[in-house]
């Protein structure tokens, strides 16, 4: 699970940044990305990406993440963002607002097949399983989204907390019987 980032400190690079995101499909809530650097001589301690992992052991690992962690940034669009300005985009958005967020200098990025020009990075297909500053930038962008949505769902009457937003059968029963909230994407198809 480190294969990725070995390759890069044999480059010469000294920090590596993994950056995932969270949030993409939903007609709800924001799109939320992580970044995280560990120190070179980490040891992976899991081997499973986000959505393989219950709630319970994400949120052990987010802990065990933030402790093991050179540096974690969190950027966050929220819906009416994304609306102006489409979710490809948003989706960088909430990259560079990860990256500011990290407060730690970075050489390289490694990201779970997004294009992230003009920085320097790699884009690598389900690198998520592949690297492990990836996988525990997917803990924690899942992590946060979830307890975004966990606290819309005590403001707004739908099941935010259950389906976190995505277009599930119950979701859209909402829709059709409470109507559409602030956080809605107005730009998705909502029915």
């Amino acid at each position: 699970m480190l294969e990725i980032e070995k390759s890069l400190y044999k480059k010469g690079y000294k920090y590596i940044v993994g950056i995932d995101e969270v949030g993409r499909g939903p007609l709800a809530g924001p799109v939320v990305s992580a970044a995280v650097i560990f120190p070179k001589d980490i040891q992976p301690f899991f081997f499973k990406d986000s959505k393989k992992l219950t709630e319970k052991q994400r949120k052990k690992l987010l802990k065990e993440i933030k402790e093991k962690a050179l540096a974690v940034g969190i950027g966050i669009v929220c819906s009416s963002e994304i609306d102006r300005i489409n979710i490809y985009q948003a989706t960088k958005l909430s990259m560079e607002r990860a990256l500011r967020d990290l407060k730690h200098p970075y050489d390289f990025i490694i990201t779970d097949f997004v294009k992230f020009n003009p920085y320097p990075h790699i884009s690598v297909k389900k690198a998520d399983e592949k690297s492990l500053s990836v996988a525990a930038a997917s803990i924690v962008a899942k992590t946060v989204r979830d307890e975004i949505m966990e606290e819309f769902s005590k403001i707004y009457p739908h099941s935010f907390d259950k389906h976190k937003g995505y277009p599930t059968k119950k979701h859209k029963e909402e829709i059709k019987k409470f109507g559409i909230t602030p956080i809605h994407r107005l730009s998705f198809k909502l029915k």
